[in-house]
This record gives C-alpha cells, sequence and structure tokens, in this order.
C-alpha cells in the first residue's frame, strides 16, 4: 500500500488520489485546491481497509462537503477479486443500496458520505433493529444480480486453504489442523448442499460495522461487498449470529465472547422478521427449517473467517490479532461439529416432505 496512515492524516496525499479529489470536487460543483484545507477523519473498526472522513467547504461557504475515501488494505486481493468487487459495488448503487461510487484510484477509492450512523455491537441485540437488520438483508438476499446463481462458498474456502498451507510454518499447519480441513470443507457442502433452502446474492459479512441506520428514518444501508456473492441464505444469517459474539471496538477486538451468542428466542425473533418481511407470514415449519440449517451453517462461518485470519495474519498489518481470532474460530468449529450435525439428520427427516419455498 503506498499511501500510510500516518502520511495521509497529516495530508502527503499521492498525486492520484488528488487528482481524484479534484475531480469529484468539481462533478459535485466545488473546487478543491487546497489539500492542506481538507480535513481528515479517520473510521475506526474497519478489519480489512483503511477508511477516512474528507470534508471541505462547498461554494456556500457555511456548508461542509463530507465523502469517504477507501485506503485498500495490503494483500487483501488474495481474499477477493477487485475488479468483481467494484462491479457489485456499482450494481449495488443501481439498486439503491449503499453508496455511490465517486471515484477510483490505484490504492483504494472515493465513496459517497452516508449521513448515518454506522451499528454497535450493542444494536444487534436491539429488538427493533435487529428486524429492520433482518428485512434489509431479506431484501439484499433477493436482488437481481448479474452472474450464475452457484455458490461460492466451498471453492472459496478451497482456495483460501491452499494459500494458508502455502504461507503457515509446520508449526500452524498442525495447530490449525489444516491438512485436515479439506475433508471437513467437503465433508460439510455434503451435509449442507441440499434444495430445502434457497439461494440469494449474500453480503457474507454482516458485522455491526458494515450496516448503518439512519436515525430519522429508520433506514438501513449495508456497506462494504468485498466479500458479497451469492451463497446459501442460512449462511449469511448464521454468520450474522456468529458476529454478535465479537466487539471490534473493544480494547481486545480479536476476543469473541460466545456467551453473548443469540439464544433461541432471539434467533427465532430474527428469522421470523427475515421470512415474513415479504409480506406473508411464514408457517412455523418455514420458520424451524431455517433455524436449524443456520445453525448448521455457523460451522462453515468458522472454517471461512478462521482461514481468513490465518491469511490475513501474514498479509496485513492492521492493528489485531488475527491468528488468536482464527484460534477462536476453528476452536469453535471442533465444539460444535458434532452436536450441530448429528441433530441436522433429523431435521432434514423431518422436512422431507417437500421443499420449503420462499417467496
Amino acid at each position: 500500500m503506498v499511501m500510510k496512515t500516518s502520511g495521509f492524516i497529516e495530508g502527503t496525499f499521492p498525486d492520484e488520489l488528488k487528482r481524484v479529489l479534484r475531480s469529484v470536487g468539481s462533478e459535485l460543483g466545488d473546487v478543491v485546491d487546497d489539500m492542506e484545507a481538507l480535513q481528515v477523519v479517520p473510521l475506526k473498526g474497519a478489519m480489512t481497509n483503511e477508511v477516512f472522513r474528507i470534508i471541505w467547504p462547498t461554494k456556500c461557504g457555511n456548508l461542509n462537503r463530507n465523502i469517504l475515501v477507501r485506503i485498500y488494505g495490503e494483500g487483501v486481493d488474495v481474499f477477493f477479486n477487485r475488479d468483481n468487487e467494484i462491479k457489485t459495488f456499482e450494481c449495488m448503487s443501481k439498486h439503491g443500496q449503499g453508496p455511490r461510487l465517486l471515484g477510483r484510484f490505484a490504492d483504494g477509492r472515493v465513496e459517497e458520505f452516508i449521513h448515518a450512523r454506522t451499528l454497535s455491537a450493542a444494536d444487534l441485540r436491539d429488538h427493533e433493529i435487529s428486524a429492520l437488520v433482518a428485512a434489509k438483508m431479506r431484501e439484499f438476499h433477493d436482488l437481481e444480480m448479474p452472474g450464475p446463481r452457484t455458490v461460492l462458498l466451498w471453492n472459496r474456502m478451497r482456495e483460501w486453504l491452499v494459500q494458508a498451507k502455502s504461507m503457515c510454518s509446520a508449526k500452524d499447519v498442525k495447530e490449525f489442523c489444516l491438512d485436515s480441513l479439506e475433508n471437513e470443507i467437503n465433508m460439510l457442502e455434503k451435509e449442507l448442499s441440499h434444495d430445502l433452502l434457497g439461494i440469494g446474492f449474500c453480503h457474507n459479512d454482516l458485522q455491526y460495522g458494515n450496516i448503518m441506520l439512519d436515525e430519522e428514518t429508520r433506514s438501513i444501508t449495508l456497506i462494504d461487498y468485498e466479500y458479497a456473492s451469492f451463497n446459501p441464505v442460512a449462511y449469511d444469517i448464521a454468520n450474522h449470529f456468529c458476529e454478535m459474539v465479537a466487539n471490534y471496538h473493544s480494547e481486545t477486538p480479536h476476543i469473541l465472547d460466545y456467551i453473548k451468542y443469540p439464544e433461541l428466542e432471539e434467533r427465532h425473533r430474527f428469522v421470523n422478521a427475515y421470512l415474513s418481511s415479504a409480506g406473508k407470514q411464514p408457517r412455523d415449519d418455514e420458520v424451524e427449517l431455517l433455524l436449524q440449517e443456520v445453525e448448521k451453517y455457523t460451522l462453515a462461518s468458522h472454517l471461512f473467517w478462521g482461514l481468513w485470519g490465518i491469511i490475513s495474519g501474514y498479509v496485513n498489518k492492521i492493528d489485531f490479532d488475527y491468528m488468536e481470532y482464527a484460534r477462536q474460530r476453528f476452536q469453535r468449529y471442533w465444539m460444535r461439529k458434532k452436536k450441530l450435525l448429528e441433530s441436522s439428520d433429523n431435521a432434514l427427516n423431518n422436512h422431507a416432505y417437500g421443499h420449503v419455498v420462499y417467496d
């Protein structure tokens, strides 16, 4: 990454970014000449990128313009194709989802600044906000996006496993049981891939920092689509539930507190809100089936982000203990695997009379 945070905050903008900011300012009807006059506010909580709020005065004098500059993290292209992510970003904008893309430069991009607040870890447990998130997630899953509606989850994990093993020492390969993970991924794909539940366009990283709330309109906006792809909708919900144990703004942001994993009543309330947001009250068996599938897909979430943590520990310089984060995700996988997969057979047999389709 050419641009380091300290220099950026001090105002030493790379020439390419200066040109982009001037161009964006001009398109918005402003004049951005004096880079020293720009206010730069770091936005905390990002685990992959560095994000800044840039403020400059408009021609009106007493009004300020706000835009967002996103600096891509070092080495993160191993996780996703940046060009595809930009296409997703632009497509989302056309659907009226998320911020507009204002400009691009080699190490990042300039986005519309959304005048809404980012959720906190505590917000995810608020009943009203949680219902809003559930409805927005359903809306997101139902978006008509380009490309084949094929699940990316399993092949992406296989690719990450190869990458992780190529980076790790023999000690780490043994500690994280990397030599056995290909079999685990294959087993999960076989166990969880069936036609009972739908495929949708999933965010795949719905932690509280990627959810914004407009306090006046009570509207939810989902941001940051680096990992977005077609996947089982149960996986996306499962991943969201797993994120409820994290607080990335604490003194130990890498520590996961699984005591905070949502209880059955809370999960039931979320799934019911998700299914009913389409305007039709779901049947009890629909809710129960999705709840069962979500719990099983938490296993995939643990493997996915465990591998992400290992790779990030080698390529990302953000102050975050990625290896310890990975260790906790893998520990949770092995702890929960037997119980969740044993219960899954009974659940599937109970619903073998036909497919449950969410319209």
